[in-house]
């Protein structure tokens, strides 16, 4: 090892022995811990699959497993669909001075903490918030909607607003590295714009969009303040479900299994669609 490697080496040693515990030692133990069983106080550590077992067997937890797969899936159609545009016009449309403008609206959010704007929606949807009180006072409705809120609908709507930031930006990123003279040129053969946008134009975005899907995906899937603040039963998630297990129940390894099953199905699931947006770009 030359004196360049090892100048190297000791730069990223401590940032990656400060990773490795934080991130990679946690990951370990909630894995190790899923394969040991507890009764009550007592926690057997004889490896066992029994944890796994029940998680995969259980419909309960197959359930909500597939319920929170199917919220996390319409938040992130939802969010990248509204996204798009939005991106594609502040990317097209809006004069390179005023970009910048732009993009400090849209992470005007951020600004505020994720739970106020959870309450606020709460404030929205609830059986006297803002939307019941125009209804009736507009006298569209003579009673309040009782299924605004406490339900799978509310929490999609909550986290897709949530979210909302994070596919604009990265579709934002890869529509501004499209080269302008592609479109023209697409133009000069003969195209329309109708055509020119999903020939040209959205095949050159399908980084950014792959992007947005993963990281407005990912983290929805294990999102648990928002199925508990506007969920409830019927919005419950598999985050909420593991939180009641370590917390509630005192079933930590279960919770451990749970926990990991969800990651890998996750993961799978994030793998499979970068492989599919890899052959897609490659028949384009």
């Amino acid at each position: 090892m030359n004196q360049d490697s090892k100048r190297g080496l000791t730069l990223i040693a401590p940032p990656l022995a400060y990773a490795l515990a934080l991130l990679a030692g946690p990951m370990l133990a909630i894995v190790l811990f899923s394969f040991w069983t507890q009764d009550y106080l007592t926690i057997n550590r004889t490896l066992s699959l029994k944890n796994y077992a029940e998680a995969l067997s259980d419909p309960f937890y197959r359930a909500i497993m597939g319920r929170s797969l199917v919220v996390s899936g319409s938040v992130t159609v939802i969010t990248v669909l509204l996204a798009f545009p939005v991106a594609y016009y502040v990317s097209f449309r809006v004069r390179p001075d005023r970009k910048s403008l732009w993009l400090f609206l849209i992470t005007i959010p951020f600004w505020t903490s994720y739970l106020l704007r959870i309450f606020l929606w709460k404030v929205m949807l609830g059986y006297n918030g803002v939307v019941n009180s125009a209804l009736t006072g507009l006298g569209l409705r003579d009673e309040p909607l009782t299924w605004l809120l406490y339900n799978a609908n509310s929490v999609v709507l909550t986290l897709s607003h949530a979210f909302a930031p994070f596919a604009i930006l990265p579709i934002f990123v890869a529509l501004e590295k499209i080269d302008r003279s592609l479109l023209e040129a697409s133009r000069d053969l003969g195209e329309n714009a109708f055509t020119t946008f999903f020939r040209v134009t959205l095949p050159l975005a399908a980084p950014g969009v792959v992007a947005a899907l993963l990281i407005v995906f990912i983290p929805t899937v294990g999102d648990y303040v928002t199925p508990a603040q506007v969920g409830g039963p019927n919005g419950m998630m598999i985050a909420n479900v593991i939180q009641a297990q370590f917390r509630d129940l005192n079933n930590a390894p279960l919770g451990a299994a749970l926990s990991v099953v969800a990651m890998l199905i996750v993961t799978v699931i994030a793998l499979g669609t970068v492989w599919l947006a890899r052959r897609l770009s490659r028949g384009t």
